[in-house]
């Protein structure tokens, strides 16, 4: 299984003869391989994994994947304020 990321492509370049683009994931830009995507423009979105752009995905599918990660980061939030209310409840019956 992998993980691939979303990014929307903001500068297309070559670079030792490969495709190559700057990719802006939420405020952080990284410079990513479009080898796999050599069709990608500025404005598109790109599911990157590893550095590799590794397919094309419209807005909506980008958007998708970014609801979807937002609630996996609230959910792990969630949990971890569960645990720490756990473990102050159990330093207070020790006491």
């Amino acid at each position: 299984m992998c993980l691939g990321i979303p990014g929307k492509v903001t500068e297309v370049y070559q670079k030792d003869d490969l495709p190559m683009g700057k990719v802006d994931f939420g405020g952080i830009s990284k410079e990513i391989c479009l080898a796999y995507t050599p069709e990608a423009q500025i404005d598109d979105y790109v599911l990157v994994h590893v550095g590799f752009a590794i397919s094309q995905i419209d807005e909506a599918e980008a958007e998708e994947i970014f609801s979807y990660l937002e609630q996996i980061g609230e959910a792990a939030a969630e949990e971890e304020a569960e645990a720490e209310a756990a473990r102050k409840a159990a330093e207070g019956e020790s006491s």
